[in-house]
């Protein structure tokens, strides 16, 4: 019998017919719920499947948990996941509401533990339902969760009144009970990608892999590379650039605290190497989003080590992931004509020159095209009125700081207290003319620099602050905010580890309630 007979009513009678088309609609409707019902219990084992996977890794233990109302915070749980498997981490996944006070405690067991939060708010800053036992069961007793090391990323959309409002308070609680921020929270308004590929970046430094493929591509502008100088010849360490990019497309705008996304591309020699061992024609046409020529591609695309031949030019392109975008403090402001960053030439486990830092400060062509998009970055946007500023860094985290600096002096706001690290104050002293010039015309009211090699015993930033305990008590008594940036292993860390050690812990908390304790770490 044909489905059209079966689905064809015999001449029935008016009531009859109606019982027949209840029924049939019946029958429709269990059969659209058994296959809702059998997609979710598929679903239901890829992702144990998937959680079996990350938690088969070899290094240290990492606990990813999200709170969903919709689901994207899980999808986005499930890449930070994947991504820290990608670099050999252990990883268990969980939904908040599965997760325990044993959950967080055991992890302190092994070493210093690390747990990323993906969390979402919904209404008038409600948590999901999800949350909900968590909340109840965990974030009403008081463990001690010292030595914990945790971020949070938070979901939200602002034009609600309580923006952020559950992945705040997660936060709060988090530093309140003894655990320290990874990095600062990363809050997305309204699936905002650029805050996304920020996060991507955060989680992928943590799990040591940097060459990743954007989840969401950025959409650059059109920069000129006006100026690239060396700011540490003859240092111990690696070279340090004062890297200039003037806009192509128009007047750009940033504030202080902003972040430059660059899209880096590939050495051109690698890409000769690649074209002649694939024996294939660098004018070839392909399909893709960048360019037309399969060598302007390449330039584009996460070059293969392996030498596997390529069926053809689109085939090997079809096969190669973009290159993933790299984001630099920005340390200029818009009236200086052009964006000005630090960068440090960092190298691949391989010795070769890494991916952003390498197109920088060598590959790029002076007067080239730079592929690149300002970032706004509201965590580490300055204070809006004259109170006094303590900002900290090490090494190239001199890029944001000098930028609120310049803000500062532009708008006369003079209480101002530097702490800078770096090697030797002989070769390591960036912008030393302008920053003893600042001194000189009291924009900086202190200033206390940390050369580490140039005494017998090492001394870091973290070490002037301590020893200038009864000053940093004074100003932050006078209301003043405290700004970190530089780098996330070791500076960061020591740092929030001595302002906890003057100041207190629930001080410090505080001041990072009050938006008075900011970082910009990487």
């Amino acid at each position: 019998m044909s489905l059209f007979a079966i689905l064809t009513p015999p001449i029935l009678s008016p009531e009859a017919r109606r019982l027949w088309i209840a029924g049939l609609v019946a029958c429709v409707y269990l059969l659209f719920c058994l296959v809702i019902v059998l997609r979710e219990a598929h679903r239901r084992r890829a992702v144990r499947r998937a959680a079996l996977a990350l938690a088969a890794g070899t290094g240290a233990p990492i606990l990813v948990a999200h709170a969903s109302q919709t689901g994207f915070a899980e999808e986005l749980a499930t890449a930070t996941a994947r991504l820290l498997g990608d670099g050999g981490a252990r990883v268990t996944l969980k939904s908040l509401a599965e997760v325990t006070a044993d959950d967080l405690a055991p992890t302190l067991q092994q070493g210093a533990g690390r747990a990323l939060f993906v969390v979402s708010t919904t209404g008038e800053g409600d948590a999901p339902d999800t949350a909900r036992r968590f909340i109840r069961d965990v974030m009403s007793a008081t463990p001690r969760l010292d030595g914990l090391g945790f971020g949070v990323l938070a979901l939200g959309d602002s034009e609600y009144a309580r923006f952020c409002a559950f992945g705040r308070t997660l936060d709060a609680w988090f530093s309140h009970h003894g655990a320290t921020p990874l990095f600062d929270r990363v809050e997305v308004d309204d699936g905002d990608d650029a805050a996304l590929r920020h996060w991507q970046g955060q989680v992928g430094l943590l799990a040591g892999v940097t060459d990743a493929p954007d989840w969401t591509r950025p959409r650059y502008g059109r920069w000129r590379l006006a100026q690239r100088r060396r700011l540490n010849p003859g240092s111990p360490g690696d070279a340090a650039f004062h890297i200039r990019l003037e806009p192509l497309d128009g007047a750009a705008a940033w504030a202080a605290g902003d972040i430059l996304e660059v899209g880096p591309r590939n050495d051109p020699a690698e890409v000769a190497v690649l074209l002649a061992r694939q024996g294939l024609n660098p004018a070839a046409p392909v399909v893709a989003d960048e360019a037309a020529t399969l060598a302007e591609v390449l330039s584009w695309r996460r070059l293969p080590q392996d030498g596997a031949p390529a069926a053809s030019a689109q085939a090997l392109v079809d096969a190669l992931p973009p290159l993933p975008h790299r984001e630099y403090s920005i340390a200029s402001l818009p009236a200086d004509g052009g964006v000005e960053l630090l960068v440090r030439a960092m190298r691949r486990a391989d010795g070769r020159p890494g991916l952003g830092s390498g197109w920088l400060t060598a590959h790029a062509a002076p007067d080239g095209e730079i592929a690149a998009r300002v970032r706004t970055n509201r965590s580490f946007h300055g204070p809006t009125d004259d109170r006094p500023l303590i900002l900290i860094g090490n090494g190239t985290g001199l890029a944001g700081l000098r930028a609120h600096l310049k803000a500062r002096a532009a708008v006369g706001h003079h209480r101002n207290w530097l702490l800078f690290g770096e090697r030797a104050q002989a070769h390591d002293y960036f912008h030393q003319d302008e920053i003893e010039a600042w001194r000189a015309d009291g924009v900086l009211e202190r200033l206390d620099l940390a050369f580490s090699r140039d005494q017998a015993r090492k001394v870091y930033v973290q070490h002037r602050l301590m020893q200038a305990a009864d000053t940093l008590r004074a100003w932050v008594a006078d209301g003043a905010a405290i700004y970190v940036c530089g780098s996330l292993e070791g500076m960061s860390g020591d740092v929030h580890a001595a302002l906890v050690s003057v100041l207190g812990a629930q001080a410090v908390e505080r001041l990072a309630d009050e938006g008075r304790y900011r970082r910009d770490v990487y």
